[in-house]
């Protein structure tokens, strides 16, 4: 939607995305105003530095202040059904998210990355694949730097990748990717979309604009994901691990089907695991869509780190693994986490629920836990979920379930942080809580304990 320079945008929520709205707005000549639900003793320093200069409400979103508005313009965590945004509808001032005020307005290819799981590691690897390939790409969005803020300031970039989350793409408005990589779908943020189809609606929407000249990279094995690609303009590639992928894992290897078949070798990488075969497959595709050559391909699959608080391996502590993987914030995260490790598995999970159904993961923590230690506002739930197929208990805190686990670990097994819930009830993000796992793991003395044999 073109912008009128003059007119008024009152942005909904702070946080980092709604100071990069506020800088982004002011650059294109409009007025500014910020409501935002906290008070203002308890805004930190850089975001009152945001607010500078702007008409500032807090404690609390009024019909009056949004009635000045000529737009609206909601930062990702808002959810859309607060009663302003009723009003501003019923009055007919345009809602925008931040993916509509950046329509059309990129100079360089986009490639948009969305999904339940793996988004951000295949957001990262792309990044990494386009620096082995001599390309200087600006990677942000749902993660890093606001998509926003690199408007700001787009010199020298010369490819965009994006991380975006359903929250995003709800108010895209006419964004278009050159490359829209949807992975994979399982249940996420049900507490604010209602339903897993509206959900996957919300995903979908990061093909909704992509025309004949434009390629949408989907998961095969998904049947929701293809489902959504049913009419669509775009050329569409596929990954999996089903023998129809037109880049399909095969033992550590990704095969690319062309004119010529290619072969992307993963043995002794990072990403030889087979979750990160898959966001492997994703990136290849996406890589190769923009032109990039296999020399590089290979080079940036070879150099990949994975990010923090995923599956990181914190410590071998009395021949026990300590794995970190705080960014499983939702079941199937949890469920792909637990695939990736052997039996015996002492699993610390819970937080704040985002609407998961626990009940279809539980054959797998039969198989795969030893037992569950919970935390957090779901630990009920869980507690009530799993205490037929392994032994749960529940404790106060992070502290308290590493302590737990730690003492009744035995050599050969896995502690595993894979939550599959939102931080929030406790923490400030996934990011924090691994930070405190990782931390109190690294401050454990040794244990006689932990040197026993396996004997259940």
């Amino acid at each position: 939607m073109e912008l009128v320079a003059g007119k008024k945008a009152v942005i909904l929520g702070l946080g980092i995305s709604g100071g990069a709205a506020v800088h982004y707005l002011r650059k294109r000549g409009l007025r500014v105003a910020v409501s935002e639900y906290r008070f203002a003793d308890q805004l930190n320093q850089q975001e009152r530095e945001f607010c500078q200069g702007v008409d500032l409400e807090t404690g609390g979103h009024t019909e009056e202040f949004i009635l000045q508005a000529d737009y609206v313009v909601p930062s990702p965590g808002v959810p859309l059904d607060l009663a302003v945004l009723r009003v501003a509808r019923d009055n007919n001032i345009p809602i925008l998210g931040e993916l509509a005020l950046a329509a059309g307005e990129f100079p360089v290819p986009v490639i948009a990355v969305t999904g339940s799981n793996g988004k951000t590691t295949v957001t990262a690897l792309i990044g990494e694949i386009a620096r082995s390939s001599g390309y200087h790409p600006f990677v942000g969005g749902n993660i890093g730097t606001p998509l926003l803020s690199y408007l700001l300031s787009p010199e020298g970039y010369d490819l965009a990748v994006l991380e975006l989350s359903s929250f995003q793409l709800e108010l895209s408005g006419g964004f278009r990717p050159d490359v829209a990589l949807l992975l994979n779908l399982s249940p996420d943020h049900l507490d604010r979309h209602g339903d897993m189809a509206a959900y996957a609606r919300a995903k979908g929407r990061i093909m909704h604009n992509q025309q004949a000249d434009d390629t949408a990279i989907l998961g095969a094995d998904d049947p929701m994901v293809m489902e959504l690609a049913k009419d669509r303009l775009s050329r569409i590639r596929t990954f999996g691990y089903g023998a129809d992928s037109q880049a399909r894992i095969i033992e550590s290897k990704v095969e690319v089907r062309q004119e010529n078949r290619e072969s992307f070798e993963l043995a002794g990488t990072a990403l030889d695991s087979k979750v990160n075969r898959l966001n492997a497959a994703a990136a290849v595709l996406a890589a190769q869509s923009i032109g990039m050559d296999n020399a590089g391909i290979r080079a940036g699959l070879a150099g990949f780190t994975p990010p923090e608080h995923r599956m990181t391996l914190v410590s071998e502590h009395g021949g026990v693994k300590f794995i970190n993987d705080s960014k499983a914030t939702n079941v199937g995260a949890m469920a792909a986490a637990l695939e990736s490790c052997p039996s015996g598995v002492i699993l610390l999970a819970g937080g704040r629920n985002k609407g998961g159904d626990f009940t279809t993961v539980k054959e797998l923590v039969r198989e795969k836990v030893r037992s569950i230690i919970c935390i957090g506002e779901a630990a009920d739930l869980l507690y009530n979920t799993f205490a037929d197929v392994a032994r749960v208990e529940k404790v106060a805190d992070m502290a308290a379930a590493v302590k737990r686990a730690a003492s009744s670990a035995k050599v050969g097994q896995t502690v595993l942080l894979a939550p599959g819930c939102a931080s929030f009830d406790m923490f400030t993000g996934y990011a924090e809580r691994g930070k405190v796992f990782t931390d109190l793991v690294l401050a454990l003395p040794e244990r006689k304990e932990l040197k026993r044999k396996t004997d259940d």
